[in-house]
């Protein structure tokens, strides 16, 4: 369970730095595509956010950035669903 809470901490933490602009984009997409293995129903979450950060994006940064945080906040939320 440490694990899991660990990821969610993780998520929300890079989630609002990035959202304050305190985090690269690129330094979020590594962290993202560095992630293991988790079990549902964080699987789901992470290998969406995975998929989406995996190719280099060439949009707008602001719509850019939308998608990026929706991708983490799914992350944390992944319980809730």
């Amino acid at each position: 369970m440490k694990k899991i809470d660990d990821l969610i901490a993780s998520a929300a933490s890079i989630h609002d730095r990035y959202k304050a602009g305190r985090m690269e984009r690129e330094t979020v997409r590594e962290w993202v595509l560095g992630l293991g293995g988790y079990p549902p129903p964080y699987a789901g979450a992470l290998s969406e956010a995975a998929a989406w950060f995996k190719p280099l994006r060439d949009m707008e940064p602001d719509a850019l950035k939308v998608v990026d945080l929706e991708r983490l906040k799914a992350i944390v939320t992944a319980n809730a669903a």
